[in-house]
């Protein structure tokens, strides 16, 4: 579902609203789509020893912390992104119930207020984490309209 809405809101965007960096924000609709994307690709690898890791070069654009201003240069154009977000999709829905259930060891933990002992935990935060990045997205295309 929020895979859906993401997708969704980005068909929407105009190319010229993928770069745009309006006062107020932090970021791109292009850093959000690919730091959903990476974020993904960086808490399952952590989460599962046999998550096969797509774009891992992608980290230098979207890992936490990173910014359009400090790009190493050409990040990926909105089609790859796109695709790249689809495959990722189907793979994730591919995930069996025991790997879901799997215990992680040891827990991930993010600060102090989040921490997640299954793959199921892992993708529960990483949909909350889509939602508030698509949601970001969204503001973005409105604000850039």
């Amino acid at each position: 579902m929020a895979r859906g809405y993401t997708l969704s809101r980005l068909k929407r965007a105009d190319e010229h609203m993928w770069d745009a960096q309006p006062e107020g924000f932090s970021n791109t609709v292009r850093w959000n789509a690919g730091h959903i994307y990476e974020s993904a690709e960086d808490f399952l690898s952590r989460a599962m020893n046999d998550y096969p890791v797509a774009k891992a070069e992608w980290a230098e654009f979207f890992s936490s912390g990173t910014s359009p201003s400090s790009w190493p240069g050409i990040p990926p154009a909105e089609e790859e992104l796109i695709a790249a977000l689809k495959d990722q999709g189907k793979r994730i829905s591919q995930l069996t119930e025991e790997q879901l259930a799997y215990r992680l060891d040891p827990p991930l933990s993010i600060g102090k207020l989040i921490t997640m002992e299954t793959v199921d935990e892992v993708l529960q935060f990483l949909t909350w984490h889509e939602g508030m990045h698509a949601g970001l997205i969204d503001g973005l295309m409105k604000v850039n309209k």
